[in-house]
């Protein structure tokens, strides 16, 4: 018996606009001031919504930062393990895996150091902050596959690695030492730290 899928209801349409115009608004104010500079008020207003709609969609800035930059992040992934597909070197397609997301975090550097923050210090009852978890376990796996076409690296080997690249391109990217650092500058440093881990 086939499924028939029904047409999303106007109610829900509503929402789901409401949710993308906070979410551009949100977008776009963070990159031209910064996540600390932007008020919920004045996302409300770019948004043309009340101020407690922002909050039935995110709690706290926080929230809203994390909805904005898991977007960015979850597009950057695909972009990561498609272009991995096509490289046979490891350490050449775990930083093809790596680049779009440090490109993704760096787009703004205080909005990245932030969403890393929440990332870790977030609560993770919370919707935006799970899926910004559900995107760093999918990096992992995505490295943990590419690891794993080398015979020599078992799977939970694999998965060990992985867990130590994401911990890896996370301290780069978190770093105050590498506040003003590029994007070139961090791929250097995380492919260096990942020469003397990987199997070669």
């Amino acid at each position: 018996m086939a499924v028939v899928s029904r047409p999303i209801g106007r109610r829900e349409r509503n929402k789901q606009e409401k949710l993308d115009r906070i979410t551009t608004a949100a977008r776009e104010l963070f990159a031209e001031r910064g996540v600390d500079d932007v008020t919920t008020q004045e996302i409300a207003d770019k948004a043309d919504v009340g101020a407690g709609t922002v909050f039935v969609y995110a709690k706290t800035k926080g929230e809203l930062l994390l909805l904005v930059q898991n977007a960015g992040y979850a597009q950057a992934l695909v972009e990561g393990t498609s272009a991995a597909e096509a490289i046979s070197d490891p350490l050449e397609a775990v930083m093809s895996i790596v680049r779009p997301v440090v490109e993704c975090n760096r787009t703004q550097i205080e909005n990245g150091r932030t969403y890393l923050r929440e990332v870790v210090f977030g609560d993770p009852e919370e919707p935006h902050h799970r899926h910004a978890l559900a995107l760093t376990i999918q990096t992992e796996q995505a490295i943990s596959h590419v690891l794993q076409r080398d015979q020599r690296v078992e799977p939970a080997r694999a998965a060990s690695l992985a867990h130590v690249v994401s911990a890896v391109m996370f301290l780069s990217l978190a770093s105050t030492a590498n506040a003003q650092a590029t994007v070139d500058d961090i791929v250097a440093e995380i492919t260096g730290h990942l020469q003397a881990l990987l199997p070669l």
